[in-house]
C-alpha cells in the first residue's frame, strides 16, 4: 500500500509539474516558415494556463515583449517588425520555451474566392494552366515565397483556428499553389525584392454569401434577401465557409486581398454588386482596417446556358460596381483570356501579373504597368455614328503616354478589325457594330451599324460569349461595359 501511496504521489506531481510548464499553443498560421508582415505593428496570438505570463522575443530587433493570458487561457499581443528580411527566430515562453524558425518579414496578401482561384499550378483534369512545367522547374528561383493554404471547412460556428501550415516553394508544393495567387505572388518578391506571403483560402463552386457573416448580408439593401440567406444549390450555407475559413485567418495581419470569384453568383446577377461591397467592407473591418487593398479578377468569357445570354456581364458590372463604390478597391481586366468553352481558362500567369501590376502601382506606388482596363467616360451623337471618349486616355497632345492609347495591332502584330460592339436606338434592340479607332492617337472609339439610324446606346464585350479585341497599346483589355441604364428582363439575363 505504501509503494502505491508513493507511486500515486509521484503520478500526481509530474502531472502538476507537466500542468505548470505547459507548452504556449499557437494558431495553424503561427508556424515556422511563416511570412509577417514588414514595417508593421503585427498580431500575435495562442493560448497558455490561465491567468499565466507570456513572454515573446523576437530575433530581428530582440525586444522581449509580455503579456498575461485571461481566465480561458487566451492571450494576444502585436509586436514591431522592422524591413524585409529573414529568416529569424520567434520565442514564446510561459515556462517552456516555443521557438518559430525560418520566420521572414515581408508583404503578406489574403487569397480568396471559387476554383479559378482554387486552380493549381499543375491545373485541372484536362485543364492544364499554361506556362506550368517552367514555373515548377523554376521553383528554387523564388525561395522567399510562403505559401499557407487553409484547410476546407463549412461550420456553422465561427472558428478560432485552421488547418494549414506554412509551405516552401519546391516544385511539388508550387504544383499545388493556386496558379493565380503564386503568379502574383511571384511578379510582387521580384520586384519589390522581398519576401511574399501567401495566404490562400478558396472552394469551388461556392458564391459570395459562404464567405460573408450573416450579419454583413443582412446589412445589404436592396437584394433578394431571402434567397441570399438560403443554403446554395451545393447545400453550402451563409457565412459557413467564412466561419471555417476566414474568420481563424483574420488576426493574422495582412498588406491585401486579391479575389477571384462570382461566377456562382450568376443566378442573382444584379445582386453581386451590392454583396460584393458587403464582403469586402466586412473582411476590412474583420481584419480592423478599414483601407486594405481589395484587387479583384474580372471574370472571363463562357458560355453558361448560351453565349447570346447576359447573366455574366451583369456580374462584371457588379465588380466594376464595387471598384467604383469604395476606395482602393481595383478589377484585373481579362476579356482577352476567356476560353468559352472552359470555365477554368489556362492563362493564371497573365491573371496574377495584372492583379500585382495593379499592387504595385496603386499599393506600392510604382508606376508604369497600366495593368487596369481603360474606363468609359462619356459618348457623343452624330447621326448614326457614335464616338466614346475614356478616362485617362492620351489625347493627340500627349504623344509621349506610350501604352495610354488603344493600339491598332492585336498579339500577333496584325492590324486589327475592332470587334465586340453592339449599338441599340429607341427600341432597345442591340444589332453588331461596326468600329474604329480615333487617329493620330487612339485615344477613343467611333461606332457604328447599317441597323440603327439613331443610336443612343452602345455595349461592348456584354454578353457571356462575343469576340472582343479592343486594348490598350500595353496589352491591357478593354473590359465590358454599357453606356445604358435600362433595366434587363430576366429572359435575357439566362435561360430559364
Amino acid at each position: 500500500m505504501r509503494t502505491f501511496i508513493i507511486g500515486l504521489l509521484l503520478t500526481m506531481g509530474c502531472l502538476s509539474f507537466n500542468t505548470v510548464h505547459a507548452t504556449v499553443k499557437l494558431p495553424a498560421i503561427l508556424t515556422d516558415n511563416m511570412v509577417l508582415q514588414r514595417n508593421s505593428e503585427v498580431n500575435l496570438w495562442g493560448t497558455a494556463q490561465p491567468n499565466h505570463a507570456v513572454t515573446v522575443v523576437t530575433s530581428w530587433n530582440d525586444k522581449k515583449y509580455k503579456t498575461q493570458s485571461d481566465a480561458e487561457g487566451k492571450w494576444s499581443l502585436k509586436v514591431s517588425t522592422d524591413e524585409a528580411g529573414g529568416p529569424y527566430e520567434i520565442e514564446f515562453s510561459d515556462g517552456e520555451k516555443k521557438v518559430l524558425k525560418g520566420v521572414l518579414l515581408g508583404e503578406v496578401w489574403v487569397c480568396g474566392g471559387q476554383s479559378n482561384m482554387e486552380m493549381p499550378i499543375k491545373g485541372f483534369v484536362a485543364q492544364p494552366v499554361q506556362g506550368a512545367a517552367e514555373a515548377i522547374r523554376e521553383s528554387y528561383a523564388h525561395p522567399d515565397i510562403r505559401i499557407f493554404n487553409v484547410g476546407r471547412n463549412r461550420i456553422e460556428e465561427l472558428q478560432d483556428d485552421c488547418k494549414g501550415e506554412w509551405k516552401l516553394p519546391t516544385p511539388q508544393n508550387v504544383a499545388d499553389c493556386s496558379a493565380a495567387a503564386y503568379f502574383f505572388g511571384r511578379m510582387l518578391t521580384d520586384i519589390l525584392g522581398v519576401p511574399v506571403g501567401l495566404v490562400t483560402s478558396y472552394w469551388g463552386g461556392t458564391n459570395a454569401e459562404v464567405w460573408m457573416t450573416r450579419e454583413a448580408i443582412q446589412s445589404t439593401k436592396g437584394i433578394d434577401m431571402e434567397h441570399a440567406l438560403q443554403p446554395d444549390e451545393n447545400g453550402f450555407a451563409p457565412q459557413s465557409m467564412y466561419n471555417g475559413m476566414i474568420h481563424p485567418i483574420t488576426p493574422f495581419t495582412a498588406k491585401g486581398f486579391i479575389w477571384y470569384q462570382g461566377e456562382s453568383n450568376r443566378d442573382r446577377a444584379f445582386d453581386y454588386g451590392k454583396l460584393f461591397v458587403s464582403l469586402i467592407q466586412s473582411w476590412r473591418k474583420a481584419w480592423g482596417n478599414d483601407a486594405m487593398p481589395f484587387l479583384c479578377t474580372q471574370l472571363v468569357q463562357y458560355r453558361y446556358d448560351g453565349m447570346e445570354y447576359l447573366s455574366l456581364p451583369v456580374v462584371i458590372e457588379g465588380q466594376y460596381y464595387a471598384a467604383k463604390t469604395l476606395n482602393d478597391v481595383y478589377v484585373a481586366p481579362t476579356t482577352d483570356l476567356s476560353f468559352p468553352s472552359i470555365i477554368h481558362p489556362p492563362f493564371k500567369r497573365e491573371v496574377g501579373e495584372r492583379l500585382a501590376g495593379i499592387a504595385l502601382e496603386k499599393t506600392y506606388g510604382i508606376t508604369g504597368f497600366a495593368s487596369e482596363s481603360p474606363k468609359y467616360a462619356g459618348m457623343e451623337i452624330d447621326g448614326s455614328k457614335v464616338t466614346l471618349r475614356f478616362e485617362g486616355m492620351a489625347d493627340n497632345a500627349e504623344f509621349d503616354a506610350v501604352g495610354n492609347n488603344f493600339s491598332w495591332v492585336d498579339k500577333n502584330m496584325k492590324v486589327i478589325s475592332v470587334k465586340g460592339f453592339e449599338v441599340a436606338g429607341e427600341n432597345r434592340k442591340f444589332y453588331p457594330a461596326k468600329a474604329r479607332l480615333s487617329w493620330p492617337v487612339s485615344d477613343r472609339i467611333t461606332v457604328e451599324s447599317d441597323s440603327v439610324k439613331t443610336p443612343v446606346a452602345v455595349r461592348y464585350a456584354f454578353r457571356n460569349v462575343i469576340e472582343a479585341n479592343v486594348m490598350t497599346g500595353m496589352g491591357t483589355p478593354l473590359a465590358p461595359f454599357r453606356t445604358d441604364t435600362w433595366e434587363i428582363p430576366e429572359h435575357e439575363l439566362f435561360k430559364k
